[in-house]
């Protein structure tokens, strides 16, 4: 099952400050606005979420890859498997939801689910099913 680029999205309390903080380890941004921040450095990808989430996330991106230069860019892949797709071969298995995606939709699309310690993993999409623009 491939799941896409994988990120870890974290709960700041202050953006700025953890930003400055990620930059000084070498990270730069790459996106985000309204309370968030996208930081890259190589291939590893941090989201900074300012009082948004109560926890962090892991977090996985059908379509793109941890490439720095497609992450950079927010170029997605010629083909992946779309979170419908993830989400219903999940469902299958008996994984339980917190939040779904509309199975019949075509555009973006994001579920959650939780592990069995609590860790809350988002499988977010930003792209349309692969092949259909």
């Amino acid at each position: 099952m491939e799941l896409g680029a994988f990120s870890i999205s974290l709960a700041v309390q202050d953006l700025a400050r953890s930003q400055a903080f990620y930059e000084k380890l070498g990270f730069t941004k790459t996106g985000g606005e309204g309370g968030y921040a996208i930081m890259v450095n190589g291939s590893t990808i941090i989201g900074l979420f300012e009082k948004m989430f109560e926890a962090n996330i892991l977090t996985f991106n059908p379509g793109l890859t941890n490439d720095p230069e497609r992450v950079r860019n927010f170029t997605p892949l010629e083909e992946f498997t779309d979170v419908r797709d993830l989400q219903a071969a999940l469902e299958e298995k008996g994984v339980a939801f917190s939040e779904k995606t509309d199975p019949n939709g075509e555009g973006i699309g994001h579920f959650v689910i939780t592990d069995p310690d609590g860790n809350h993993i988002l499988v977010d999409q930003h792209f349309p099913r692969p092949g259909r623009n």
